[in-house]
């Protein structure tokens, strides 16, 4: 790790001191910032700068008192949430070790504007669009919604040196054009067609350069760089294009973690590397070359595969995804029949081999693509295929 004063912050102990237990899983709303704010309302500036189409109020934070300015939103998409947890728990890191040298060093340097949740009506229907079904991530130049227009307003009024754009990125990414899925992806958007690499690129190339040396230790090979192509109805595009830095982060997958409480551990470290890099106030760009190192994200990961299923007496691979459903309050995961082919590519994070065995749906004459399945009867006993 290249900054020694980051070290504890990458420790499990640290984080579990740190983390805003009393929020997981993965469906995150209002209700959830409110408790956030009444936890910590004595030490925490917040303000309701908007309202959603659906009249709910648009809550941001405050911290910090330093002369460079950092604006950072979550949750424009309404069902991507990780982030949002981590900045709960980079918030609560903050206003509880503020005399910590690190985190002295980022408020001194460094005011933080923060949008916890900018789509309010979408994290309550855990959709990605809002109440009017727009995705806010292409309404940057339309400014048709009020929550792009608080989005909007907010840059223009608070005039970010850095903005930090932050979602959810599915399953299905690797980290390369190999076995390895994406558990953190990043990008710095383009500011135009032809994707120039300018010198507020280079600015974020090597912000994000630097951030990936100090998660590589803990993430080697699970990191990802996220498609550039060019759209200026973008948060992300239109903010570098008005030359802002800008950072995408994409909170991706963990092994065995569809709750997504292992990658917010990683999106607080990230999170603090990236302040702290930004902090220290020094030409972020000599690193930018470092940027082009991260392997592109490829679309190679299925949830589930089960591999040589006997189905009618041919030999068949069968693909599974999950759908994300909110149900009571709570987000399962339907396995989904993406594909049944003689052999699937992808790689799974789940591989069921059935050997040539007979695989059958309970209840039901045959498997076919776009159904749910739950369960499945192999080699005489029966799997639950539910995360």
């Amino acid at each position: 790790m290249e900054y020694n004063e980051l070290e504890d912050w990458f420790s499990d102990i640290v984080y579990s001191d740190v983390k805003f237990g009393k929020i997981t899983g993965r469906y995150v709303t209002n209700r959830d910032v409110d408790l956030f704010k009444d936890r910590l309302s004595e030490k925490l500036n917040t303000e309701v700068i908007g309202e959603s189409v659906e009249s709910k109020p648009i809550h941001s934070f405050k911290i910090g008192s330093g002369k460079i300015k950092i604006l950072a939103w979550s949750q424009m998409h309404g069902n991507e949430s990780t982030t949002t947890k981590a900045v709960f728990d980079l918030f609560n890191a903050f206003v509880n070790n503020s005399q910590d040298p690190l985190i002295k060093n980022i408020l001194d340097h460094c005011t933080l504007h923060v949008i916890p949740v900018l789509n309010p009506d979408g994290a309550d229907a855990y959709t990605r669009v809002n109440a009017n079904s727009v995705d806010l991530n292409r309404d940057l130049q339309k400014l048709s919604q009020p929550e792009s227009r608080v989005l909007k307003q907010v840059y223009r009024d608070f005039k970010p040196d850095f903005c930090l754009n932050l979602h959810d990125q599915r399953t299905i990414f690797s980290a390369g054009n190999k076995q390895s899925c994406a558990s953190l992806s990043f990008l710095t958007p383009s500011s135009d067609d032809e994707r120039s690499v300018n010198d507020f690129r280079k600015i974020s190339m090597g912000l994000i350069a630097g951030m990936v040396k100090d998660l590589n230790e803990q993430l080697s090979e699970q990191i990802g760089r996220y498609d550039d192509g060019f759209n200026i109805n973008c948060a992300g595009d239109t903010f570098q294009s008005m030359s802002t830095p800008t950072i995408l982060f994409e909170a991706g997958h963990v092994a065995g973690d569809y709750e997504r409480e292992e990658t917010r551990k990683y999106v607080f470290r990230a999170l603090i590397s990236c302040i702290y890099r930004i902090s220290l106030n020094y030409d972020l760009s000599k690193d930018y070359e470092g940027y082009f190192e991260i392997p592109e994200n490829q679309k190679l990961y299925n949830d589930i595969i089960i591999r040589r299923a006997k189905l009618g007496g041919e030999i068949k691979d069968i693909s599974l995804q999950f759908k994300e459903v909110l149900k009571n309050g709570k987000i399962i995961f339907q396995p989904v029949v993406e594909k049944i082919a003689s052999q699937i590519s992808n790689f799974a994070h789940w591989e069921i081999q059935a050997e040539e065995n007979p695989v059958q749906i309970p209840g039901e004459p045959a498997i076919i693509e776009n159904v749910v399945v739950n369960k499945i009867f192999l080699k005489n006993e029966l799997l639950m295929l539910k995360s």
